[in-house]
């Protein structure tokens, strides 16, 4: 009889998870970092590559142990020069991964979950429904994949990737522990050494879950917000209803006065014609935040088919923007980047084995009726 063994991937350990794996096969503590340097900073997956190793402990961890990131399905480069991998996870569905350059930044923007458990009104990714949470190894393995196709030099100073952002497919507050695990990766001088600054979680309001998030990293904190007041978010990001923006604010301001260091949260808005970008709306927002401190990304809606919204005029969205300006705060209008290959925000989709029947209902009715179900209209308030 054959006993068939699991080898540990390596690839989703943080540090003290990985002194830990030495320890129990018997190995010394430091032997963490030289593997950890081998896997992050150079990308290798090949223990017979890691020369500073011994012979003996090459052929223990082959025989324990793995380097195996997320299965590479495509790669696009639009003409601006961002990049999208499609990459397939264990559960067999295929996530998204974006890297957006500009000027001397480059931001990865990283799946958490294949599909999502949410269903905010506007995104392309909730109508595919939900299969599962990525691992830890499948979170960094998109860093870590997105890293080695610039080259990886660890002593270069011009990074490809200087900015991280929990932005892409999926509620990373959904898949809490791994997140944390990969971000903390992200953050050590071991992996990426990318600064807390620079690592951004964007959750559409898991309340509870803030809270846990302020207990264990210090990562940024990004808002889903999307409207300024309860009736119209509860359409768009159904979330409200389980933690409305007089539970989800406090929260977030929590979060962001025990990072100190002048710390401000990100608010994402997406304007949508007509449902979400009149002056009213931007008269709310401005008083909705007036005890909040941050800066408000307005992010223009990027067309996906039969969603049933429309992105709002150049001239509309000045000024929302002006308004808010006027009103004191720090506004800017995300440059639509990556939308020739279906990379821009909002379009990420990948292939999702759906557990929910979301989609099928979400197809159902759009087969129906020739549309997707009816937006909300911009007079809630």
């Amino acid at each position: 009889m054959t006993v068939m063994t699991t080898k540990t991937n390596l690839l989703g350990l943080t540090q003290p998870q990985l002194e830990q794996f030495f320890e129990t096969i018997g190995e010394k503590r430091f032997r963490a970092g030289q593997v950890m340097k081998w896997i992050h900073h150079f990308g290798v997956d090949d223990f017979d590559a890691m020369s500073n190793i011994g012979k003996a402990l090459r052929e223990k961890l082959k025989a324990s142990a793995e380097i195996r990131g997320p299965e590479i399905v495509s790669q696009d480069i639009s003409s601006d020069g961002t990049r999208k991998w499609v990459v397939r996870v264990a559960s067999g569905s295929c996530v998204e991964t974006v890297y957006i350059p500009q000027g001397g930044r480059g931001t990865l923007c990283v799946s958490s979950q294949a599909g999502c458990a949410l269903d905010c009104s506007f995104c392309s990714t909730g109508k595919q429904g939900f299969n599962s949470n990525l691992t830890a190894a499948e979170v960094i393995g998109q860093v870590w994949i997105a890293n080695k196709s610039f080259g990886t030099v660890p002593a270069k100073i011009d990074r490809a990737i200087t900015n991280v952002v929990m932005m892409g497919m999926g509620e990373p507050l959904l898949n809490f522990d791994n997140v944390v695990a990969a971000m903390s990766i992200m953050m050590d001088d071991l992996g990426y050494g990318i600064s807390k600054r620079k690592v951004t979680l964007s959750t559409s309001g898991v309340v509870p879950m803030i809270e846990e998030l302020a207990k264990v990293i210090d990562v940024s904190l990004a808002i889903s917000l999307h409207a300024p007041n309860n009736a119209l978010r509860d359409v768009l990001v159904p979330i409200n209803k389980k933690y409305p923006l007089e539970v989800l604010l406090p929260a977030c301001n929590s979060y962001i006065s025990r990072l100190g260091e002048k710390r401000v949260l990100t608010v994402e808005y997406t304007l949508l014609k007509d449902v979400n970008d009149q002056p009213e709306h931007a008269a709310q927002m401005a008083a909705l935040l007036k005890d909040t401190p941050c800066k408000i990304n307005l992010i223009p809606f990027n067309p996906f088919p039969h969603s049933g919204y429309e992105r709002p005029s150049n001239n509309a969205i000045r000024r929302f923007q002006d308004l808010l300006h006027k009103a004191g705060y720090n506004v800017t209008v995300r440059t639509t980047r990556g939308e020739d290959i279906d990379a821009a925000c909002g379009q990420l989709v990948g292939q999702v084995m759906d557990r929910t029947r979301r989609s099928e209902r979400y197809i159902a009715v759009r087969d129906l009726t020739g549309e997707a179900p009816a937006k909300p209209a911009a007079s809630q308030s």
